[in-house]
């Protein structure tokens, strides 16, 4: 099942992962502390910077699928990256505002032209659908060993290099991700589409550009906006759909039913990546404001890097994940994907119900210790590779293979989306500058906005098991609708 490309696309992602994360749990601090940003802001900031990158992975779709292949978009991606964490340096360095949001507009645009482009390549490295789909969650932990890296050890680097060295290293190992897809070139094009071994026309590759000034542009105005930035989110994420649909209702029946399955799909990854976006957001606020103490009273850990919990449990999460499905389906026990889903659910109300027993009851010190933390993420890590994980698969098996790269974007499109609503969300808990931390605002204000987040994560849970039941009907139509005319071929 393994080979050497799998293997280097798995380095790629590792790299992803330890310096996108570790730039993203060092932003908060560095947009209140350096850049002088409020709490209200600096989540939106934030909240924006983790959803932004996958909203463009509709862009990063298109380019894949019409003009430059997954290989090419991938390759530009990771170059891209290289660059915007280079200008978050000489931002940082000099304390420019403008040159930081450009950094992160680079990156983020980077991030979805990476995120529909890493999937469809790294599915053609493996020999068979079923490998593919056994290895994904692996993939999904690998990611996450970086994730933990970066999350974890970032806040330290800030102590003693700096934000400027600590972005630094960020560009350093996306230039070395860069190097890898260049030394593999020949092996991954020949693996890949059509379009990744034909030469790439003029024409398209000024397409390309002009349109890539343009989303880059877009999200430096939003990042500069926010007020206006999320209402073009949303404003992006329904044309987005729309377009989908539209592609739906010109499609033949059965290709139209699977694409029905992915929209209701979309609306479920939606809903749960809004409890995701909250471990950047309102977690991290929490968690500067109320977690003190070394983990386990040995491990030591800043505030912001709590998140760092997350990738550590996805790393256990991907492989147990993947072995305990596969154990069923041998024995004959099969749960669809939407039902898989309403366990993630299960696995978020527990989570956000813990915290929320933890804000209500917290003393007079106003200190949680990180042990809780620690019990929260393992649950909401769990959910969080279900979903992430299977959910790709889920979309790559249905969809009709000529918008595979958009159909998977759709996904990105669910991130984004969940991520500035989550991030709206979540400036309800904001507190002014200077404003002390009390055991009545912890219980009151953190306690009624997670009590409410457990309560609709009950509620997702009915959801989700009811349009399992609706997209297996949908699905057994559309394969039913496709025998008469798999018996003509034959005959």
């Amino acid at each position: 099942m393994w080979n050497k490309l799998n293997k280097s696309m798995m380095f790629c992602q590792a790299m992803f992962g330890l310096s996108f994360y570790g730039v993203m749990v060092i932003l908060t601090r560095f947009f209140l502390e350096d850049l002088g940003y409020s709490e209200a802001d600096t989540m939106m900031v934030v909240g924006a910077f983790s959803s932004i990158g996958p909203l463009f992975a509709i862009a990063g779709g298109f380019i894949a699928d019409k003009f430059l292949g997954a290989y090419r978009s991938l390759t530009i991606a990771y170059g891209t990256f290289a660059t915007g964490y280079t200008l978050l340096v000489l931002g940082a360095s000099t304390t420019n505002v403008p040159l930081a949001l450009v950094g992160i507009a680079l990156a983020s645009y980077a991030r979805g032209l990476m995120s529909p482009s890493y999937p469809s390549l790294y599915k053609r490295t493996f020999a068979s659908e079923e490998d593919f789909e056994n290895g994904y969650p692996v993939n999904y932990s690998v990611n996450n060993v970086g994730a933990l890296l970066g999350q974890y050890l970032f806040p330290m680097f800030v102590l003693v290099i700096g934000f400027h060295g600590s972005f630094t290293l960020s560009a350093v190992m996306a230039g070395f991700a860069f190097a890898v897809l260049v030394v593999f070139n020949k092996q991954l094009v020949n693996v890949g589409a059509d379009i990744d071994q034909n030469p790439v026309s003029t024409k398209n590759w000024i397409a390309f550009l002009g349109l890539s000034a343009a989303m880059v542009g877009l999200v430096f105005f939003m990042f500069s906006n926010m007020d206006i930035g999320q209402n073009i989110v949303y404003a992006i994420g329904a044309a987005a759909i729309l377009y989908f649909v539209s592609l739906m209702f010109k499609a033949e029946k059965s290709d139209a039913l699977k694409m029905g399955t992915i929209l209701i799909m979309t609306v479920l990854t939606t809903c749960f990546f809004v409890y995701y976006g909250q471990m950047m957001t309102s977690m991290t606020m929490v968690t500067i404001n109320t977690m003190r103490g070394d983990l386990f009273n040995l491990i030591p850990i800043a505030p912001e890097a709590s998140m760092a919990m997350n990738p550590l449990w996805c790393i256990v999460a991907g492989p147990v994940i993947a072995m305990t499905f596969s154990s069923l389906e041998k024995r004959g026990i099969n749960f669809s994907t939407a039902t898989k889903i309403g366990f993630a659910f299960v696995l978020t109300a527990i989570a956000f119900g813990i915290l929320t027993m933890a804000v209500t009851n917290i003393g007079e010190d106003v200190v949680i210790r990180p042990e809780v933390f620690l019990a929260i993420h393992f649950f909401q890590a769990f959910a969080e590779v279900i979903v992430g994980s299977l959910v790709v698969a889920f979309i790559l098996s249905v969809a009709p293979k000529h918008i595979e790269g958009f159909s998977v974007s759709l996904f990105s499109v669910a991130m984004a989306l969940s991520g500035i609503v989550g991030a709206v969300f979540s400036t309800s808990i904001a507190l002014e500058k200077g404003q002390e931390i009390t055991q009545e605002i912890v219980q009151t204000v953190y306690g009624d906005y997670f009590q409410l987040l457990t309560v609709l994560a009950v509620v997702m849970v009915a959801i989700a098991l009811v349009s399992s039941l609706v997209i297996r009907k949908m699905l057994d139509v559309a394969r039913a609708g496709e025998q008469p005319e798999m018996v003509e071929a034959e005959g």
